[in-house]
Formats: structure tokens, C-alpha cells, sequence
């Protein structure tokens, strides 16, 4: 069972390619099987929600609320950590925004 704000490393499938590759998502909420996240890059380049070292990234990273998409249970390889309560919040405002 995987919560909101929890990071995991998933089997992705690119939209613009079949390629498979293993990457850090965000989980925003899991539901009979299937985990719908948003994904993570480490192009710091790229606009989103900042996850730092500090926080518990491997590398400094973007969470890509523009990005989310459906998985099943079954692609995700591991648990990584949670991120903080503040962080929650920062990513629930901004999930509003988006969705107003």
C-alpha cells in the first residue's frame, strides 16, 4: 500500500517512445492496484516542485506535477521515502492550482 507523497522507483513507459525505464515518482494516491504518480526528473532545468538531497533525493530533482500518470502495483521496484508534511502541502496547493 503506498500513500500520498511517498517516492518510489516504478517501470515507467515514456509517452513519446515504447521504451521502458526504471525512475522516481511521487505517489499521489493508489487505488485496487493501480498508483497514479507524477514523475520525477533530475533536469533541475525543467519547471515543478523542487526535492533536494536534504529531503532524501539522490540527486537534486523536480517533481513534475505536469507529468502524472497511471501505474500498476506491480511496476514499482521500491520504496525510497516520504516527503515532509510542508512538502505535502506545497504539492496539494499546487495540484489546485492546476486543476482551477
Amino acid at each position: 500500500m503506498y500513500n500520498f507523497g511517498d517516492i518510489i522507483l516504478a517501470q515507467v513507459q515514456f509517452t513519446d517512445t515504447f521504451e521502458i525505464k526504471t525512475r522516481p515518482a511521487l505517489v499521489l494516491f493508489e487505488e485496487q492496484g493501480n498508483v497514479v504518480v507524477a514523475g520525477i526528473t533530475s533536469n533541475i532545468k525543467m519547471k515543478g516542485i523542487p526535492l533536494t538531497k536534504k529531503e532524501g533525493a539522490l540527486k537534486e530533482s523536480i517533481i513534475k506535477l505536469n507529468y502524472i500518470f497511471t501505474i500498476s502495483e506491480k511496476m514499482i521496484k521500491k520504496f525510497l521515502f516520504s516527503v515532509s508534511k510542508e512538502k505535502k502541502k506545497l504539492i496539494k496547493a499546487e495540484l489546485i492550482k492546476k486543476l482551477s
